[in-house]
């Protein structure tokens, strides 16, 4: 038999064992006599009894001496009872919230675990810590909960775990989820080895390429092989676009297309190959006009596409190739954010959008830029082109996780940037920060709190509000700015630090793919040495009621998960829109128009039946004869449903603003259902 005894104050409790299992439960008090340290009061219950029993001390010490003797500590008083009846004695390390519930855990340095006083206690004491302070925040979800014993399993230390659920008190250390670390840069050609134009070289201001840049060349980029370049943010390859762009249009091989998701994206574009390259041609930008006629929306240079050089949005270069305009000699189409193949809103048209150009443009070189994409070998495949691959980062990146409420946000936010402001990298530029929301009211409410040095950024700005700020983040003058998750794809400031205040876009959750491609922000080679992602998860919080999963949640699965194929698969709605623009840009060829829908990544819905029997199109001789209202579907990227839904609204109200609101929030209303369905698949 072992015993364990366990001072007190005073006063002793003894656990006895038989194979570690507690078998009975002693209280002794020890008391100064003159005969030396003596039991004056023992109780004993053995079994599975509740009742202590009074019972005679030399029965004590008839137990002791047939007993293997541990002490929890140093206690002169029991040591020298002991010694004076020379029975030996050892020091055991055992969990001190165990002894209290009557059982016995060894602990050492590797399996126990810091508790709050200072003490070391065991795992599954430490855990049970844990989940007490977990309950006090209301609902938490498993995976988050799985985390956190996680952490404590890593730190071995209650109080750095529940930093993660107490910013007030927090240390950045001590919620570190992940480190992604950078790669040494490998020896890359000059770019004057390279088989590349002198005027070009003269004008590019680059003097030696990064390794993603390296393995595109080395694939066949100057040689007009297709690409789909996959590596992460900051990483050059823009520039990839560049070299093949301006060598085959200074060759005599065609225009350059560069298309981008988002005007804002469009606009710095535009502005860097104006001044790196307009003297070597013209550069033109194609965004779509607005009607309105204001000071901030004069427009910024060529809006032809004509120009040698074409910096477009999807839509702005889609509107014109489904209007039946003729291109110009393509030679280079560059698709920047291919991802957005995944967009459930916009993912059809840029797919249609990129067999259109294939069939115009036949001998072009397309190049496919994505800084996050799920198994990009398969989408290669799919694009008839070459995987270029580069996982490694150039600025090491650090990922945090916090669990907080909603009220702690915004202060946590505001503690966060400024600690970021006052780091200096070692290029000489201050820390900044890009804050995801997800709303453009929210980014309103965020920058107000936050106060001067903070400013929200959002497509609902004019293009000069967003230019000032963008100047503003360039100089160094603010700290953070707070945006939408929608214009993740767009906001290219050169930030250090990337927040998310939500998980969520409008009421949908982010799919890994989002998360990823704003995560991304963080860290440029050229300004930072370190970047940060820093995710707020608010435990119970949900954006909308068929949600089956809250933002602690989601955090977990999106800083673990895993991208999927991009596999898309478009509706009757999308499907009819697609393929009248495809007859657009064919003039009805039948055997053409079959060849484009096939080269669309995304799988469509047969929908030429419905379209005769709408009377929207006809067939003859093996060609597909657009109707007047079918040229309005592919001018107007609308679909057979919506333009049923126009036609029958035009035919009951009479009010051209009521038919748009209906319009709209009808739009809304299935769109936010397509998103949630596509997440949960």
């Amino acid at each position: 038999m072992k015993v364990v005894v366990n001072p007190q104050k005073g006063n002793y409790k003894l656990l006895f064992l038989e194979n570690m299992q507690v078998r009975g439960v002693g209280m002794v008090e020890m008391a100064e006599t003159p005969r030396g340290e003596r039991p004056v009061h023992y109780r004993v219950r053995w079994g599975g009894k509740k009742q202590f029993r009074n019972t005679p001390s030399k029965e004590l010490l008839v137990s002791l001496r047939k007993a293997e003797i541990y002490l929890t500590k140093k206690d002169e008083p029991f040591e020298t009872f002991l010694q004076g009846f020379q029975i030996p004695f050892t020091y055991a390390s055992v969990c001190r919230i165990c002894l209290m519930d009557d059982r016995v855990t060894p602990i050492d340095k590797k399996t126990s675990v810091r508790y709050s006083t200072g003490e070391q206690i065991c795992f599954d004491c430490g855990r049970r810590e844990l989940r007490r302070e977990l309950a006090g925040m209301g609902r938490v979800g498993k995976q988050a909960s799985g985390h956190l014993e996680e952490l404590l399993r890593n730190f071995r230390d209650i109080d750095k775990v529940l930093a993660s659920i107490q910013p007030e008190q927090a240390k950045m250390k001590q919620t570190l989820f992940d480190r992604l670390e950078a790669h040494p840069v490998a020896k890359t050609s000059r770019l004057e080895e390279l088989p590349l134009p002198r005027r070009f070289v003269d004008a590019a201001g680059v003097e030696t390429l990064m390794p993603a840049q390296q393995m595109a060349v080395d694939a066949g980029l100057l040689y007009g092989k297709h690409l789909l370049i996959v590596s992460a943010t900051a990483s050059g390859k823009t520039f990839v676009g560049e070299m093949a762009g301006l060598k085959n249009y200074l060759d005599g091989h065609g225009h350059m297309l560069f298309l981008v998701p988002l005007v804002a994206l469009a606009v710095q574009k535009y502005q860097r190959f104006e001044e790196r390259y307009g003297k070597l041609g013209g550069v033109g930008i194609l965004i779509g006009q607005t009607r309105i006629k204001l000071p901030e929306n004069r427009p910024l240079g060529d809006r032809d596409i004509q120009a040698p050089i074409v910096v477009g949005t999807y839509e702005g270069v889609d509107h014109y190739v489904r209007c039946g305009k003729r291109l110009p000699h393509i030679g280079t189409v560059v698709i920047d954010e291919v991802q957005m193949l995944e967009d459930p809103d916009r993912g059809h048209r840029l797919d249609g959008l990129i067999a259109r150009l294939k069939y115009l443009a036949p001998k072009a070189q397309f190049l496919y830029l994505s800084a996050t994409i799920g198994m990009p070998k398969v989408l290669a495949g799919k694009l008839g082109a070459t995987l270029v691959r580069y996982d490694d980062r150039p600025v090491a990146l650090e990922r945090y996780l916090f669990f907080l409420e909603h009220k702690q946000k915004i202060p946590t936010i505001k503690k966060l940037c400024e600690q970021e402001y006052r780091q200096v990298s070692s290029k000489g530029f201050h820390g900044q920060t890009i804050v995801f929301t997800h709303s453009r009211a929210r980014t309103h409410v965020i920058a107000d709190a936050l106060g001067p040095g903070y400013a929200a950024y959002h497509a609902g700005l004019t293009s000069q509000e967003r230019r000032e700020i963008e100047s503003k983040f360039m100089s160094g003058k603010i700290r953070a700015v707070i945006t939408t998750a929608a214009l993740g794809a767009g906001v290219d400031f050169p930030a250090s630090q990337v927040i998310f205040d939500t998980l969520a876009m409008g009421i949908a959750w982010l799919t890994v793919q989002e998360f990823n491609q704003m995560a991304g922000r963080a860290g440029r080679p050229d300004f930072h040495d370190l970047g940060k992602v820093v995710v707020l998860a608010e435990p119970g919080a949900s954006y909308s009621r068929g949600s089956g999963s809250t933002e602690e949640e989601m955090a977990i699965r999106l800083l673990k998960g895993e991208m999927e194929e991009v596999a898309p698969e478009h509706d009757i709605e999308q499907s009819s829109e697609e393929y009248v623009a495809n007859a657009v840009a064919c003039q009805g060829k039948e055997a053409d128009l079959e060849r484009i829908t096939e080269s669309m990544v995304g799988t469509t819905e047969p929908v030429l039946d419905i379209l005769v029997k709408e009377g929207l199109v006809s067939r003859k001789d093996g060609t597909i004869v657009l109707s007047d209202l079918s040229r309005v579907m592919a001018e107007h990227f609308i679909g057979v449903e919506r333009l049923s839904e126009i036609l029958r609204l035009i035919r009951k109200v009479d009010d051209p603003l009521e038919i748009v609101a209906e319009l709209e929030c009808a739009e809304d209303r299935e769109s936010a259902r397509e998103k949630e369905k596509k997440k949960r698949r």
